[in-house]
């Protein structure tokens, strides 16, 4: 029993509890829980669902080799956060805090990811709307890739939630 009472193995175990009463309380105030501190940061916009995500939608009918749509996507997802970091940093901390899920997406063509654009901007969504430079597979100008979010996954899900993944 006296080897318990350690100063070293005290620090320790005194150390981890007070990380994970810092953990949880952090956790509050990021997730907007009552009593939390969370009160008027952008916590009333979480979804039902409590999760969050952002969708990146590649036009099928565009043929982009795989490493074309990798970095058409990545055009979109940094778009996405930069104008999220200026305009709602509290919710870009949640979806940090989700693990930053994305999925992507397909859509037909050009006319079905302009109709998701307008249905994500009407739903007060951040979007990100890819238009390629035309220096290697696909004409100057064509737009790629729509990014959606990071949103609540239940308003992104109003979007994008028919689409099939890529």
């Amino acid at each position: 029993m006296d080897s318990l009472l350690k100063p070293g193995l005290l620090s320790i175990i005194a150390g981890v509890a007070c990380g994970v009463c810092l953990g949880w309380g952090i956790r509050g105030r990021l997730r907007g829980e009552p009593g939390a501190g969370a009160a008027g940061n952008g916590a009333e916009v979480m979804g039902e669902s409590g999760e969050f995500k952002m969708v990146l939608v590649v036009r099928n009918d565009l043929k982009m080799g795989k490493g074309k749509v990798a970095a058409q996507c990545s055009h979109a997802a940094v778009s996405a956060y930069k104008q999220l970091q200026r305009r709602n940093p509290d919710l870009l901390k949640q979806w940090e805090y989700c693990g930053q899920p994305k999925v992507v997406l397909k859509a037909p063509d050009e006319e079905a990811l302009l109709q998701l654009l307008a249905e994500a901007k009407h739903l007060g969504l951040t979007v990100s709307l890819i238009q390629d430079a035309g220096r290697t597979q696909i004409a100057p100008g064509s737009q790629t890739v729509l990014g959606i979010g990071p949103g609540p996954a239940d308003v992104v899900d109003k979007v994008s939630g028919h689409l099939k993944l890529f």
